[in-house]
């Protein structure tokens, strides 16, 4: 029998996806994490030899080509892995029990403003092919607060337009509901026939329909993150936002301006998909001119 590191980080990543439904990516950025600490230890070792020192030569190898945040990655990686390989009994103890994580700075999630969240969506026009795709595409991120990999995966029945609500399936596949706005239905009705027209095309060249997805590309296939992710930075240079836009960034504007109107922090985690309230409360950042403003306007001693 097989009882390698290579053997078992396959194994791994099998369980990772098949029982815990991770997505493909997070299943390959683990196993991608977990090959690079093979690389280092011996891919033929067998993980009952691997001992704590072998993880601290590892990670001191890390530091000084690594940020915080990827080392921090990486040994969660290693983490998991390991208890993985301690329930089913092929180690009897954790090398990782000694390994502390190393400390990060606090992350504020980057976010557009308001009006340059309205300059954007407004951004696609008649001269572009795909206009009312990107559209809708733009207008739903904003809308609805969705990863990128979740709106690249929206089939069509997950949208409800008489009730104005989508059915996500986030990570894990964990399904949220979640609301859209007016803009964002008629964005997408208007988008609808340049979709079954896509189709058509796409059967009229001898291809299978690529399920029921509800955004396709020029060849009426699926569209891809990838894809996702340059028109949105497309879109937002032509609007002459400066910052580096991404579908995050959409995300992160969606819980900020949510939070600024008044939403409270749970209804926020519930619409993210977040399991965690503290993965929410990244965004309690709230710029200083709206707490000024708010201060000036509701504490007693502010008023003149």
């Amino acid at each position: 029998m097989d009882n390698s590191l290579t053997h078992h980080i396959q194994r791994f990543a099998e369980w990772l996806a098949v029982e815990k439904g991770y997505s493909d990516n997070t299943v390959v950025s683990y196993s991608r994490d977990l090959r690079e600490f093979a690389a280092h230890t011996g891919p033929s070792a067998a993980p009952a030899t691997i001992e704590s020192r072998a993880v601290r030569a590892y990670v001191f190898a890390l530091h000084g080509r690594n940020k915080a945040s990827s080392v921090a990655r990486k040994l969660s990686a290693l983490r998991t892995f390991f208890r993985f390989l301690l329930r089913d009994h092929h180690i009897d103890h954790d090398p990782m029990a000694a390994i502390a994580m190393p400390k990060q700075g606090k992350y504020i999630p980057v976010f557009l403003t308001v009006d340059e969240v309205f300059t954007l969506l407004e951004t696609p026009n008649d001269t572009d092919t795909f206009a009312d795709r990107d559209r809708a595409i733009l207008e739903l991120l904003y809308s609805t607060g969705m990863r990128v990999a979740e709106l690249a995966g929206l089939d069509m029945p997950a949208l409800d337009f008489a009730s104005g609500m989508v059915r996500v399936t986030g990570k894990g596949n964990r399904e949220r509901l979640v609301p859209v706005g007016n803009p964002a239905l008629e964005s997408l009705n208007a988008y609808l026939p340049q979709r079954q027209q896509l189709r058509r095309q796409r059967l009229a060249r001898g291809r299978k329909l690529d399920g029921e997805a509800v955004f396709l590309n020029t060849q009426g296939g699926r569209l891809t993150t990838r894809s996702i992710e340059r028109l949105v930075s497309h879109y937002a240079q032509r609007a002459g936002i400066a910052s580096r836009v991404t579908p995050h960034a959409l995300r992160h504007s969606f819980a900020t301006h949510l939070l600024e109107m008044g939403a409270d922090l749970r209804s926020v985690q519930e619409l993210l998909g977040h399991v965690s309230l503290s993965t929410t409360q990244r965004y309690t950042h709230l710029n200083l001119d709206h707490l000024t403003e708010v201060y000036d306007r509701a504490h007693p001693k502010a008023r003149k």
